[in-house]
């Protein structure tokens, strides 16, 4: 079988292998899509050394089909299409005790700190994944990122009415939209891409805010809120200052909910969150529960995961997609590679 893998910074390669064979508890499955996400972009640039390890083998946006699978509980067999649970949890810290094993200590996700599913064949325990109960393919490969947003939704606590601004535009920005939207809430999308802000009004964005100019944000904020700020401020771009955007857009005792990625330090203003009495979450990942959820509501036509769809590949092509990506060449929410 062949496999995608990235032996360093900026290098990679596809290379061959022989088919896993599934230990006890496992099942083997043929990948069918998935999804490049951002880490796989940043363990591509050799941005993610807080979570990745080289040579790897990207990937945890995965829509399989069952090849060979023992007796379960789930009810899963050959032939049944699946999407996958990466976050693998130690079951024996502080965390995992207490049931939070999304925020396991020694967390390890597919793709960075373990091996990931950009192969044509992989195995992984049956207790890990879900069926996509009549989902297609492509649909299947979008509930894992779909499911990050939607944690971070439910962490700040999102309730019908509520004004809501998403800062960051990409696939979980925009997913968070969508979830937001599905909880009743009215959402603003804060972005630089006019784009990414054109494609959120389209998704049903009540509004936007066009960030081209830090010094004029506020005053989009008061004119969008009457001043009063937004209940919940989403941060979903990885920037320090697009998390000083959320503590500066919220609301008096309003949530900000952090779940971009960076490992660059952020200048708290320490007072403005005295002053606000703001709740700050962090947000990681996603619940078992949450994987369910997600699936039912694409099922019953809730939520179109393809809409975040903007590019598609094929294995070999893939190494040029990434080239592509890092110097973000064109418009892209989400690219599915086709295996």
């Amino acid at each position: 079988m062949k496999c995608l893998q990235v032996t360093a910074p900026h290098q990679m390669r596809i290379f061959e292998r022989e088919v896993p064979a599934p230990a006890e508890g496992e099942a083997l499955l043929k990948v069918l899509y998935g999804g490049i996400c951002g880490s796989d972009l940043g363990l591509y640039r050799g941005s993610m050394n807080d979570y990745a390890t080289y040579p790897q083998i990207p990937g945890h946006e995965i829509a399989a089909e069952i090849l060979e699978i023992g007796r379960n509980a789930q009810g899963l067999a050959p032939g049944m299409l699946v999407t996958l649970n990466p976050y693998f949890n130690c079951g024996k810290c502080y965390s995992c005790r207490r049931g939070y094993v999304n925020c396991c200590m020694e967390n390890q996700t597919m793709g960075l700190a373990r091996e990931g599913g950009f192969s044509e064949y992989i195995t992984m325990p049956i207790e890990r994944l879900y069926s996509g109960n009549g989902l297609g393919p492509r649909a299947l490969a979008l509930v894992e990122p779909f499911c990050i947003s939607y944690h971070a939704v439910k962490r700040g606590r999102v309730t019908p009415g509520d004004r809501v601004l998403i800062v960051g535009a990409g696939t979980i920005g925009m997913g968070a939209l969508l979830a937001a939207k599905q909880l009743g809430a009215e959402v603003y999308v804060c972005n630089v891409s006019e784009k990414k802000l054109e494609l959120a009004q389209q998704l049903g964005a009540d509004g936007v805010i066009f960030n081209n100019d830090q010094s004029t944000f506020r005053e989009k904020v008061d004119a969008l809120t009457n001043g009063d700020g937004f209940d919940v401020a989403i941060e979903a771009a990885g920037q320090p200052s697009t998390m000083l955007n959320c503590i500066e857009a919220a609301a008096h005792r309003g949530r900000v909910v952090e779940v971009g990625i960076t490992s660059r330090p952020t200048e708290l203003i320490f007072n403005i969150i005295e002053k606000k009495e703001l709740e700050i979450y962090g947000s990681r990942n996603a619940t078992a529960r949450e994987f369910t959820e997600v699936i039912s509501l694409a099922c019953t036509g809730k939520i179109n995961l393809e809409t975040l769809v903007t590019g598609e590949c094929t294995l070999e092509e893939a190494p040029v997609m990434f080239e592509s990506l890092d110097k973000r060449v064109g418009f892209n929410l989400k690219t599915l590679i086709k295996f």
